[in-house]
C-alpha cells in the first residue's frame, strides 16, 4: 500500500475537525457532498439516491451525507440482519438500512464525530428508525465483537484513514463468514498522487489525497482476506477537476479520482 507521508493523527484530527464543521453548518444550505458545492455528490440529492426514497427522511440527512456513490445498490438486505456503516455521518445510510431489516435486525453508524453523532441520532429518531444505532469510534478499531456483521457498508470515508489495511481488517473480523463488503469511495486512476499532494489535509479531508489506486485497493482487500472483489467506475472526474476537488484538479494532467462502487466478500 501506499506510504503514509502526514502523522496519522494530524490527519485524523484535520478530517474530524473538517466534518465537525460541515455537521455544524449543515443546517446552512446543501451540503451533500465530501468537500464544498461544486465536488462530488452535491446537491439536493446525494449521488446515487433515488429522491422517493429520502423523500421522508429528516432534510439533514441527504443534506449531510458527504458521499460519493450509494452502497445500498450493493446489496439487498433483509429482515433480521445487522449491518454497520463505517463513518456513518448524518446517518443516511443506516437510517436506509435500519427501514429495509427491521423489525428485528439493526443498522449500526460508526463515527468519530460528535457533531456528526449527534446529527445522525437526530435525523434517526425523526425518521421513525428505532433499530439504529450509532457508536463513537474509529474505523481503525471497530468497537463491535468478531462476527457479528452480515454487511459492512462505507461512502467516501476509507479513503480518509491514513491505515487503510487496519481498516479491512478490522471489516473482515467483524463480519460474520460470507459476510458481504460494500463501499462507495474515491481511488485514483493514471499516476500515484505526488507526495506534495499525499501531504496537503485539506485534501484528505477533500477525499483526495488519501486515495488508493484502483490496484491498491484491490491488493489491500485481498491481503485481508476478502474474496469476489470487484470495482465499478462510477463517476469520472469532472472537466478539469478531480471528484470532490473543485473545477481544478491537485493530481495533474496524469492522475485523476473518480467515483467507484467496491463490492467483496469474507468466505464462508
Amino acid at each position: 500500500m501506499m506510504g503514509m507521508l502526514s502523522d496519522p493523527e494530524i490527519i485524523r484530527g484535520a478530517v474530524r475537525q473538517h466534518y465537525a464543521n460541515a455537521a455544524r453548518g449543515v443546517q446552512e444550505g446543501p451540503g451533500s457532498c465530501c468537500c464544498s458545492s461544486d465536488g462530488c455528490g452535491c446537491g439536493s440529492v446525494p449521488t446515487g439516491y433515488d429522491l422517493d426514497e429520502i423523500r421522508n427522511l429528516s432534510a439533514s440527512a441527504p443534506l449531510a451525507s458527504f458521499g460519493c456513490g450509494n452502497p445500498l445498490l450493493l446489496v439487498d438486505l433483509e429482515p433480521g440482519q445487522v449491518v454497520l456503516d463505517l463513518g456513518s455521518g448524518a446517518g443516511l445510510d443506516v437510517i436506509l438500512s435500519a427501514k429495509r431489516v427491521a423489525p428485528t435486525g439493526t443498522a449500526y453508524g460508526l463515527d468519530m464525530t460528535d457533531e456528526m453523532l449527534d446529527l445522525a441520532r437526530r435525523n434517526a429518531a425523526l425518521a421513525g428508525a428505532e433499530n439504529a444505532e450509532f457508536l463513537k469510534g474509529t474505523i481503525e478499531r471497530i468497537p463491535l465483537p468478531d462476527g457479528s456483521v452480515d454487511v459492512i457498508l462505507s461512502n467516501c470515508v476509507i479513503n480518509l484513514s491514513a491505515d487503510k489495511g487496519a481498516v479491512l481488517r478490522e471489516a473482515y473480523r467483524v463480519l460474520r463468514p460470507g459476510g458481504r463488503f460494500a463501499v462507495a469511495d474515491v481511488v485514483i486512476q493514471g499516476e500515484p498522487p505526488s507526495d506534495a499532494v499525499r501531504r496537503e489535509m485539506a485534501l484528505w479531508s477533500s477525499c483526495i489525497s488519501g486515495a488508493l489506486m484502483e490496484s491498491e485497493y484491490v491488493a489491500e482487500l485481498t491481503r485481508a482476506g476478502f474474496e469476489e472483489i470487484r470495482v465499478e467506475i462510477i463517476e469520472e472526474s469532472r472537466g478539469e477537476g478531480a471528484c470532490c476537488s473543485g473545477n481544478k484538479n491537485p493530481l495533474g494532467p496524469t492522475s485523476r479520482a473518480v467515483s467507484a462502487l467496491i463490492r467483496a466478500a469474507k468466505p464462508e
